[in-house]
C-alpha cells in the first residue's frame, strides 16, 4: 500500500488506501515511523511500498524526485513565507531515514514545466497542491480548475492533463490566515514596525474583517480567482477543497453561476498517496505535467 503525506499551514495529514489522520505541526516534532502502521491493513510498516512527501514550498526541485536526491530537503532556503516549527522537518528526515521508498514532490515554481506567463512570479504553489491536483483530476477529468481554501487560498489550472499554472496565497485571494500584502503591511514593513513574513502571517480575513465579512470575502475572492482561470480554458469544472470549501460553497456558487466540486481537508494527502502509488507502481514518467525522475545518485 501506499501513502501521502501533506505538509500544511497547520498539520501533517497522511493518507493511505483507507484511512488517515492528522498531528498539529508543533506536535508532529515527536513523529516516529511506527506512527504509519495505523494507516496499514496489518498495523505494520511491512505494508509500505511507497510514500509521497511533502515539505515546505519545495522550490529547489522541479522534478518528483526521491527522496534521497535532494539537497536541503528541496528548499532554496528555509527563509520566506510561512511559519517554521520543526514539525514538517522532523517527519521529512524520518522518512527518509526509514528506507522506505519515497518520493519528495515539488512545488511550483519558475523552474517548473508550466506557463511562461505565470513566472512573473517567483512561487505559484507549494508541493501539496499537486497532490489535490492530481485528486481533482481524477473525479474531474484533464481539465479542471482547483481552488483550496483554509489558512490560505491557492488555485490551479489542470489543461489538457498538465498543469498550466498557479496563484499562490501571497498573490491574490486571502486565506483564513494568509493573504496578500497590502498598503498598510508594506507601509509597516518600511517602517520596521513588522517583519515581510509576519504581515503575511496577519493579512488572512481572521485578521482584517469582523466575523460576519470572512466567508463572503473568502468566497467571493475564490470565485474570482477561478474565473480568472477560465480565462485560459473556459468551461473548466470547478473544485473546491480545504477545511473551508464546503463553508464558502454558496457563495462561490451564486458567483460563477455553476456548483462546483466540494472535496474535503483530506484531499491533498489522498492525491499524494495515489501518486506514489503512480510512480512506484505504475512507473509513469510524468504526473499531470511533472516529470518523475528517479536517477539514483551517482
Amino acid at each position: 500500500m501506499f501513502i501521502g503525506i501533506d505538509h500544511g499551514t497547520t498539520a501533517m495529514r497522511f493518507a493511505g488506501a483507507d484511512a488517515c489522520f492528522k498531528i498539529p505541526r508543533k506536535e508532529a516534532t515527536g513523529f516516529n515511523m511506527t506512527d504509519l502502521a495505523r494507516l496499514t491493513p496489518h498495523n505494520t510498516l511491512d505494508d509500505i511500498e511507497g510514500i509521497a512527501v511533502t515539505y515546505s514550498m519545495g522550490d529547489n526541485f522541479s522534478a518528483i524526485t526521491n527522496i534521497e536526491n535532494l539537497k536541503n530537503r528541496g528548499l532554496v532556503s528555509r527563509e520566506g513565507a510561512g511559519e517554521h516549527t520543526g514539525g514538517g522537518t522532523r517527519v521529512f528526515d524520518e522518512i527518509k531515514r526509514s528506507g522506505i521508498s519515497a518520493v519528495a514532490i515539488p512545488g511550483l515554481h519558475r523552474g517548473s514545466p508550466t506557463d511562461p506567463r505565470f513566472k512573473a512570479y517567483s512561487h505559484q504553489a507549494s508541493p501539496e497542491k499537486i497532490g489535490i491536483a492530481f485528486e481533482v483530476s481524477r473525479h474531474l477529468g484533464p481539465d479542471c480548475i482547483i481552488c483550496d481554501i483554509s489558512s490560505n487560498t491557492v488555485s490551479l489550472l489542470v489543461k489538457d492533463g498538465r498543469i498550466v499554472g498557479g496563484l499562490d496565497a501571497c498573490l491574490f485571494a486571502p486565506g483564513r490566515v494568509h493573504g496578500a500584502l497590502d498598503l498598510d503591511a508594506i507601509r509597516a514593513i518600511d517602517t520596521g514596525t513588522i517583519s515581510a513574513n509576519d504581515a503575511f502571517l496577519q493579512a488572512g480575513v481572521g485578521k482584517t474583517l469582523p466575523d460576519d465579512q470572512q466567508i463572503p470575502a473568502l468566497a467571493m475572492f475564490a470565485a474570482m480567482e477561478c474565473a480568472s482561470l477560465a480565462l485560459l480554458s473556459p468551461g473548466a469544472p470547478v473544485a473546491l477543497c480545504g477545511s473551508l470549501a464546503e463553508a464558502v460553497e454558496p457563495g462561490v456558487t451564486q458567483l460563477l453561476g455553476t456548483r462546483p466540486l466540494v472535496l474535503d481537508e483530506w484531499t491533498a494527502a489522498r492525491g499524494l498517496a495515489s501518486i506514489a502509488e503512480s510512480v512506484f507502481k505504475d512507473k509513469v514518467s510524468d504526473i499531470i505535467g511533472i516529470p518523475v525522475d528517479l536517477t539514483p545518485i551517482n
